[in-house]
């Protein structure tokens, strides 16, 4: 494996591993300080606008991991697998689960635990910080296992 791919492969797992120690400072510092963020699938319906989870790490990414955490107090993943390049990229095969304690956007608190397979899709600079996260799972599964009443 190339030294940039090792390099990469490394910084993705010290973020699952903060993530999993739900340390989301820690997750913020090994991003640069204009990385993107992007949880495609995620939405928040309110009165005048519909806000997606597009934004920066600092910001919207925080935010969210900061409520996620919030709602879902025993939040935690396993990394299935992470693949890198040589070109600085990681596709993280990750499934993260936790019970709902506290109400998370429109997703009412019912209690109930859920178990979910991610993707994410990172890249590392030659800096060494992530500067792009993306993230994908489907949505209507995590609001079927939590008891939404959004998908029935």
């Amino acid at each position: 494996m190339p030294a940039a791919a090792m390099e990469v492969k490394r910084i993705a797992e010290a973020f699952f591993d903060a993530y999993r120690r739900q340390d989301v400072e820690g997750m913020v510092e090994l991003c640069d300080d204009n990385a993107d963020f992007r949880y495609v699938p995620a939405e928040a319906w309110a009165k005048q606008r519909v806000v997606r989870g597009k934004g920066k790490v600092r910001g919207v990414g925080k935010t969210y991991w900061t409520e996620l955490i919030n709602a879902f107090p025993d939040l935690t993943n396993r990394v299935v697998s992470i693949t890198a390049d040589d070109e600085r990229n990681a596709a993280c095969e990750v499934n993260i689960a936790g019970t709902q304690q506290k109400d998370f956007g429109t997703i009412r608190c019912a209690g109930r635990r859920y178990d979910l397979p991610h993707l994410f899709l990172l890249h590392v600079n030659k800096d060494g910080l992530i500067d792009d996260i993306a993230a994908y799972w489907d949505s209507a599964d995590w609001f079927r296992q939590l008891g939404s009443a959004e998908v029935d």
